[in-house]
């Protein structure tokens, strides 16, 4: 442990184990603690209970690669530069750089056992490169194909996946389009989410005998690929939630006038025209009752934790890489937009001898449990550049400076596409230098339908909000995309060559 970190730790001795369970593709309000009356997550429930929710908490941005590949260096991703998922990558970086700082190299140079269950999706530079203990498996979706999952299968007289039932619309040509969802022939103890959670409570149960034994700390990452689609499973899962429950969200209707057009050709391309309004129910149904399937096994994993006596010492956080649209804007996925439905996550901690019950609505950032680890292992937290811990803000503590807003990035998905966004309470404006610039009035339209970019009567507020998403991105780096912002944006600032800052002090007639 770094001495002036020790100097002024607040947080309990015995408290330096990591638990950090992540989900993928995981909305907000699937969640019965953080306000569905109609989700079953007891366990998730739980742990906020014990714990500390954030209601205001981000992804860097909203795609799985990039979003993970910030947690582990610390960095935005226009500064990691790996922004893209290696299976649809047209031009872009998709894996972390060997020799790049990460937390869990840190931790693991710090003495910690570190390890990986689950999935990692950082690239083809794989876990065990950044000091992990490496139970990872590849792919976006559940790989159920993998080799050890087949093998475990067979050795518990489990049967294979087999899928029916199947929800999906048509593409252009009246051709099949995406699998959207489909049940299973298998008991849940046969899904991948109980293969996961069996290999997580073994990795968990080695690791805790040797904090016992030999006071050696660890950090565990249980990494499910759920809740993101496509939605396979069993039948008791697949009807747990009745769709009479569900409400069709208040942006269901969006019919995206207005906005950039990729929004439209993205519904195209998931055939969500294709649904009717049951059918868009059944979907969401099914998609909150994959959330209480992984939250089952996440209680499985919590009650091993408590068995072998270590709750005490570990620090506890759930979280996800992102959001989904599950019907919102009438969309499916996540993709080129820069909606709350895909950048909003959830997220709880619970630290034990600081945490107290409760909820915050502080704009927090994935990128700050990179440096609430590194508090929590007695680690500089400054070696995570662009994160800041949440070990005060867990006290329900006024933290002094918080930041007011945040600021998200986009740099494509199935193509090239750069985007920044900057969401206040009451605003959200992005920018697209190749499209369409948006701006929503969160007040009065909480759903983003309604686009008032070019409305004159927030003319005011829009060139506020540009100059404030102006002068973060010029203050963090993000050099680029502000020379376009000025360039481009009706407001006031200069236009700055920052390749030729020499020419600043020229005058030119």
């Amino acid at each position: 442990m770094d001495d002036a970190v020790n100097s002024t730790r607040t947080i309990p001795d015995n408290v330096r184990n990591i638990l950090n369970i992540m989900t993928d593709q995981h909305r907000i309000d699937t969640i019965g603690c953080l306000g569905n009356p109609y989700a079953r997550t007891p366990n998730l429930d739980k742990l906020g209970s014990e714990g500390f929710a954030f209601t205001n908490a981000y992804t860097p941005t909203a795609i799985c690669t990039p979003a993970r590949s910030s947690l582990l260096t610390g960095k935005f991703p226009f500064k990691h530069k790996v922004v893209a998922n290696d299976e649809w990558n047209i031009a872009y970086r998709t894996a972390i750089p060997l020799g790049s700082w990460t937390y869990t190299q840190e931790l693991r140079d710090h003495g910690y056992n570190v390890g990986i269950v689950g999935k990692y999706h950082c690239g083809r530079n794989l876990p065990d490169k950044f000091g992990m203990d490496d139970d990872s498996y590849w792919g976006a979706e559940n790989p159920v194909g993998n080799e050890k999952y087949v093998a475990w299968l067979e050795a518990n007289h489990l049967p294979p996946v087999r899928a029916y039932d199947v929800y999906r619309g048509k593409l252009p040509g009246n051709r099949d389009g995406h699998i959207i969802a489909a049940r299973l022939r298998q008991p849940e103890e046969a899904t991948f989410e109980r293969f996961l959670a069996d290999r997580a409570i073994e990795k968990l149960k080695e690791y805790a005998d040797d904090w016992k034994e030999h006071q050696k700390p660890f950090d565990l990452e249980i990494h499910f690929f759920g809740p993101h689609l496509p939605y396979f499973l069993p039948d008791e899962w697949f009807d747990l939630i009745d769709p009479d429950c569900v409400t069709l969200p208040d942006n269901f209707a969006d019919s995206l006038v207005g906005k950039p057009p990729v929004q439209q050709n993205y519904a195209t391309y998931w055939s969500t025209a294709d649904f009717t309004t049951e059918q868009w129910k059944k979907l969401i149904a099914v998609y909150w009752g994959y959330v209480a399937m992984i939250d089952f096994e996440i209680g499985r994993i919590m009650k091993a934790a408590e068995e072998l006596g270590v709750l005490d010492d570990t620090a506890v956080f759930f979280c996800a890489d992102h959001g989904e649209f599950t019907g919102s804007h009438r969309l499916n996925d996540k993709g080129p937009a820069m909606y709350d439905d895909i950048y909003r996550i959830p997220l709880i901690a619970h630290i034990p001898g600081v945490s107290r019950v409760g909820r915050s609505d502080a704009f927090v950032s994935l990128l700050d449990l990179t440096p609430t680890f590194l508090e929590v292992a007695g680690i500089d937290t400054s070696l995570a550049e662009d994160g800041r811990s949440i070990v005060d803000l867990t006290r329900r503590d006024e933290v002094p400076d918080w930041r007011e807003n945040i600021v998200c990035e986009f740099h494509g998905h199935h193509f090239p596409l750069q985007q920044r966004m900057i969401r206040t309470r009451d605003y959200k404006l992005i920018i697209s230098p190749e499209s369409v610039n948006e701006m929503y009035d969160l007040r009065r339209d909480p759903g983003e339908i309604n686009n008032v970019y070019y409305v004159p009567v927030y003319d005011e507020k829009r060139r506020e909000l540009a100059t404030e998403l102006y002068r973060q991105l010029r203050e963090r780096g993000d050099h680029s995309f502000a020379k376009w912002m000025a360039a481009m944006v009706d407001f006031d600032v200069p236009l700055v060559n920052t390749a030729r800052s020499d020419l600043d002090e020229v005058s030119f007639e």
